[in-house]
């Protein structure tokens, strides 16, 4: 179908269309996870072609050049992504935040600009954070001013995405001490991202240093708030960050069940004192694999749940929005509790579906669970707990850091 938008035809695009059009890559992300983490080879084309058929708008109202689905439409797809390749689906993040932040925010900076990036079909990576042994949040790369633009130096750290990124976002203090936000094209001169994040897992992810040389940025390219800022209404806004994480571990514990049955059908062989000819027939591997299929769809229903209350939250104004906004930040944290714990037993159980052969490192098999441990680390688990339990007990609202 088509439509028409400032006066030129367009193809309408829909969510089925949008996961039809991303499958072929998606299989390809599948079959070369294990080997281009070994050679720490990213995905560049396939993530090109998956821009390139919308994944990112798929969120994005239909008037607007997106697809029009809902909040869980767009996790559906994030926990697809996660299952091909987890280390993707991360680099993706910022992307897709920036993308939730235009279909549900009339009032972000710049919204009109970044509509058009995203129909476009670019890619976005940004991040406040640096390695400079300050607190957690302070900002130490400097912008001087140099007549109408700035001028800025500085360092950040888990730069996620950037690898593929046209777009970064990240912030630097002005010689007044002034918090100065802006976006700049990934080619910049004296912009440089750098391959150096050496996690245990995630390790294509490109969440290492982002250097600033003497970067221009134009007054036009400042903004006046970040990916994830407070509303009036709502102020956690973060929520959509944090059930995408919980996402990731879903496509992870997805992919472990995808690989436990694959190699008891295909390769496993039963031990001596079996009472089965054959793996498949065996009880106690029937039994594991009944257990790791239990822990995947208890992580990818948690978190469907979770984004059906997020949908449901918009439209909300005034103290309702607020009431719900922090219900559902509650609700998400819970959420990423249960899917941490799903994917890390999930991907520890993909071993007992086989003897000493399943650690091969030809099969890569311990990539989900280093993945899914390192994402885990990303916002600690005991936190959420902590902050639902407070919630649950005394009414306390959960902190409004991006976090929940």
């Amino acid at each position: 179908m088509t439509a028409v938008r400032d006066g030129q035809p367009t193809t309408l695009l829909t969510v089925a269309g949008i996961r039809a059009a991303i499958q072929p890559a998606l299989d390809r992300l599948a079959a070369s996870a294990r080997h281009r983490e070994t050679v720490r080879d990213y995905a560049n084309e396939d993530v090109r072609e998956l821009a390139a058929a919308g994944i990112a708008v798929t969120g994005i109202a239909p008037s607007e050049g997106g697809a029009g689905g809902t909040v869980r439409d767009v996790t559906e797809v994030i926990i697809e992504l996660a299952r091909a390749d987890s280390n993707v689906a991360q680099a993706l993040r910022s992307t897709f935040l920036i993308a939730h932040q235009v279909a549900n925010r009339p009032d972000l900076p710049q919204r009109d600009l970044v509509l058009e990036r995203l129909r476009n079909r670019e890619l976005f990576a940004g991040t406040a954070n640096e390695r400079t042994g300050g607190a957690s949040g302070q900002t130490y790369a400097t912008a001087r001013a140099d007549g109408a633009d700035w001028i800025v130096d500085g360092e950040k750290y888990y730069s996620t995405g950037a690898v593929y990124a046209h777009w970064f976002s990240t912030q630097a203090i002005t010689e007044d001490g002034t918090l100065l936000r802006f976006t700049v094209p990934t080619d910049r001169a004296g912009l440089e991202i750098l391959d150096d994040f050496d996690a245990v897992g995630q390790r294509l992810t490109a969440s290492g240093t982002t250097r600033f040389s003497g970067v221009r940025v134009a007054g036009a390219e400042v903004t006046t708030g970040g990916l994830i800022d407070n509303v009036s209404d709502n102020p956690w806004a973060g929520s959509f960050a944090q059930l995408y994480l919980a996402a990731v571990q879903a496509g992870i514990a997805a992919r472990a069940l995808d690989d436990a049955v694959l190699y008891v059908r295909e390769k496993a062989r039963p031990i001596k004192h079996s009472s089965a000819a054959a793996s498949v027939d065996d009880p106690y591997v029937r039994q594991t694999v009944g257990e790791i299929a239990a822990r995947a769809q208890a992580a990818r229903a948690v978190v469907l749940l979770a984004a059906e209350q997020l949908q449901a939250n918009r439209g909300l104004i005034g103290e309702a929005a607020r009431t719900a906004g922090a219900a559902a930040a509650v609700h998400v944290a819970q959420a990423g509790v249960i899917a941490i714990e799903s994917a890390l037993r999930a991907a520890e159980l993909l071993f007992d579906v086989g003897g000493g052969s399943i650690t091969d490192r030809g099969l890569g098999f311990d990539r989900h669970w280093r993945n899914a441990r390192t994402a885990a680390n990303h916002n600690p688990r005991q936190w959420k707990q902590a902050v639902a339990g407070a919630y649950h007990l005394t009414g306390e609202d959960p902190p409004t850091t991006g976090l929940f």
